[in-house]
């Protein structure tokens, strides 16, 4: 395992992460995934800690990586689901926390549909005084951390699979294609990349990709997610998909969010995919070794043709759903670490 240095108690979004904290991220991994290569798959690095998943909204993929990830840290797992949980009866979120922190939770994942709920846990649990840590798994339109954290682990893993680090990145270009305006994870992605020193080229319809995005790297700093460590930031817009995909290295195509559509955005997911789907054609304006992300789950046909997600040379979305359990298992290590001693 690899020696570092950790200070946060909570990770509620990468907008003030720095590159330090970055390669701590991918170096930790990186050692966990030599851990998960073994026969014998976990360690004893969290024994007696209990991590409890309150995902107030559905998820396979997070969810259930970081319950494998607690489990091969020898973490013990608390499972909330609000349907069968007293919400039902009138309970409120901040009540829950507090019931799942009287049984001796360490650490909480959080999910919720509505930005904001992580960072209000995470306050009443610095207010109460305790030493619990509070991870964002994703809320509302706000910040998806841990799944940014996976994809550049995927991407720095497959330049340099032995020393990944954020350096590896800079001055590639990466095209994210979508669904932005509903996307926590192309947020959180924003500030991965481009602390990098990646261009980060940002493709999608006009109702997808609203202007405020141009300043996104540099919002308002009353805003309590708001980076208090500037860094030089390359970030483009595109409504045209052509201009994004041009000499790009790595092209994340992001699914189209329906069920969070409150207006008629779309004309029709025929014409969405013959202007923005990525097919092999399109993926000729890019590098010649370029590569494919998604974080799931895909609409086949609609953002990616079928054929372009199953092929093993252009894809990297079964490498994504792998190293999620690893990055996981270095940010609960991180986070965790400091307790047993």
């Amino acid at each position: 395992m690899v020696t570092t240095t950790w200070n946060r108690r909570h990770v509620i979004s990468l907008a003030d992460f720095q590159p330090d904290e970055y390669d701590t991220v991918l170096h930790t991994a990186a050692s966990f995934r030599e851990v998960l290569s073994r026969r014998t798959k976990k360690v004893p690095a969290l024994q007696g800690q209990v991590v409890a998943n309150l995902f107030f909204e559905p998820s396979t993929r997070t969810r259930s990586s970081f319950e494998l990830a607690a489990k091969r840290l020898s973490a013990d797992t608390l499972n909330f689901a609000p349907g069968t949980s007293s919400l039902t009866k009138g309970e409120t979120i901040l009540d829950t926390a507090k019931t799942y922190l009287a049984m001796g939770t360490d650490i909480m994942v959080i999910r919720h549909r509505e930005a904001g709920v992580p960072l209000m846990i995470a306050d009443e649990m610095d207010r109460l005084e305790t030493r619990v840590g509070v991870f964002n798994a994703g809320d509302g339109l706000h910040e998806h951390p841990s799944q940014a954290l996976l994809d550049l682990f995927t991407v720095c893993t497959l330049i340099d699979p032995d020393n990944p680090r954020l350096s590896l990145l800079k001055d590639k270009k990466i095209a994210i294609v979508g669904d932005i305006l509903h996307s926590r994870v192309a947020r959180s992605n924003i500030w991965s990349f481009t602390a990098s020193g990646a261009e980060v080229h940002l493709a999608a319809p006009p109702t997808l990709l609203p202007k405020l995005f141009a300043d996104f790297v540099n919002p308002d700093p009353t805003h309590r997610s708001a980076s208090p460590f500037p860094l030089p930031r390359k970030l483009f817009l595109h409504w045209d998909l052509e201009p994004a995909l041009r000499n790009a290295d790595f092209v994340m195509t992001l699914r189209l969010q329906k069920e969070r559509m409150t207006q008629h955005l779309l004309p029709s997911l025929r014409e969405y995919h013959q202007r923005y789907g990525i097919t092999r054609e399109r993926l000729g304006l890019c590098q010649p070794d370029v590569k494919i992300l998604h974080p799931g789950p895909v609409n086949r046909g609609v953002e990616i043709s079928s054929e372009l997600m199953d092929d093993p040379k252009l894809s990297l979305i079964s490498q994504q759903v792998t190293s999620g359990v690893a990055v996981r298992m270095a940010l609960l290590y991180l986070m965790g670490s400091g307790k047993n001693g």
